[in-house]
């Protein structure tokens, strides 16, 4: 069963990395809008899947990746866990998400800041 709740995440993350990437599928803010032209161009899909596996579940990044985050800027971040968290069937626990988006975040400044 396990096996099958991570299949479900794991659509779920791709369905929500589509939405992120084609506005026109998400109802967005026009400033959000627009940062979705400018975020995540430096970003692997690869690195995107690892960045919301930390925060909704709990898996773990690579240092290139926290590289590639923190290159991107904190204000990409933000939005698209933000935009994540607030899903019907994920904003229950939305104050986690974003608890472990800024502790991700931190994490990855440090590493950036001693490579």
């Amino acid at each position: 069963m396990g096996h099958t709740s991570s299949q479900t995440t794991v659509v779920f993350i791709i369905v929500a990395l589509v939405c992120a990437f084609v506005p026109a599928f998400s109802v967005v803010e026009a400033e959000a809008k627009s940062l979705w032209g400018t975020c995540f161009l430096k970003i692997s899909p690869k690195c995107a899947l690892d960045i919301i596996g930390v925060v909704f579940e709990n898996l773990t990044i690579t240092d290139a990746c926290c590289h590639d985050l923190v290159q991107e800027g904190k204000m990409c971040h933000n939005t698209l866990i933000k935009y994540i968290a607030e899903k019907p069937h994920l904003v229950a626990h939305e104050t986690e998400y974003l608890t472990k988006s800024d502790a991700l975040w931190n994490h990855c400044v440090s590493i950036s800041q001693t490579a």
